[in-house]
């Protein structure tokens, strides 16, 4: 049976894994990654489209200056982006995060293992929870990249508004504001570090309980040593 301190560090890390996991569920499902305005030239008048979405769906809405606002219009931004290069980093987005949540899953898995026995093969201990976080936070991390490249440097925001004007109005700028379930990843980069911190202390208090067991028969005592 696993000893009481092992008990209380994989339990610890259990919970920040299962934070991990819920967090990357939210950011899933949310549908306000980033919100955009953009401006555009329709004949002698100007428009204004506010755009928010996620990954899945977004909604629109567009106001002429001067005139009327457009009621919002829901969407599905993977229906609406015509470039290739767009969609496949779109794809390959969702395809990361899915991986992370199958990695923190994981993770909280193994260390709810740990918590109740002793496992004989080592990647099923500490070098499988390293394994799994590491893997769930790199994908994190290739997340909030590509979404910013998509955005930033494909022009993802103009794409998707494009289909809220008329064909004939052109572009003239944007301005992009990242909301909260964009930037909850980093908290789950941060989870995911502090279950391998709490590993590694684990892993550390461990060893030097080991070594103090197999100090030099020449340390000890020397009325303990028996000729």
């Amino acid at each position: 049976m696993p000893s009481r301190k092992k008990k209380l560090m994989f339990a610890s890390a259990f919970f920040t894994s299962i934070c991990s996991f819920v967090i990357v569920c939210l950011v899933l499902a949310s549908k306000n990654w980033v919100s955009s305005n953009i401006n555009f030239t329709e004949g002698n008048s100007s428009a204004i489209v506010t755009i928010t979405y996620g990954i899945f769906e977004g909604v629109c809405s567009k106001k002429v200056i001067g005139g009327l606002e457009t009621p919002a219009n829901n969407f599905q931004v993977t229906a609406k982006l015509g470039k290739t290069a767009m969609k496949n980093l779109n794809v390959a987005i969702i395809l990361f995060l899915v991986l992370s949540l199958l990695s923190s899953l994981m993770s909280a898995g193994f260390t709810c293992y740990n918590t109740v026995s002793n496992p004989y093969q080592t990647f099923l201990g500490p070098i499988g929870v390293y394994t799994w976080n590491s893997l769930s936070g790199s994908f994190i991390l290739l997340t909030m990249i590509l979404f910013a490249v998509n955005i930033e440097a494909n022009k993802l925001s103009v794409e998707l508004a494009s289909n809220c004007v008329f064909s004939s109005s052109r572009y003239q700028n944007s301005i992009n504001n990242y909301e909260y379930p964009y930037w909850l990843m980093l908290l789950i980069l941060l989870l995911n570090v502090a279950t391998i911190i709490i590993i590694i202390f684990y892993h550390q208090a461990r060893y030097s309980k080991r070594k103090e067991q197999e100090r030099p028969i020449e340390n000890a005592p020397k009325d303990g040593i028996l000729f």
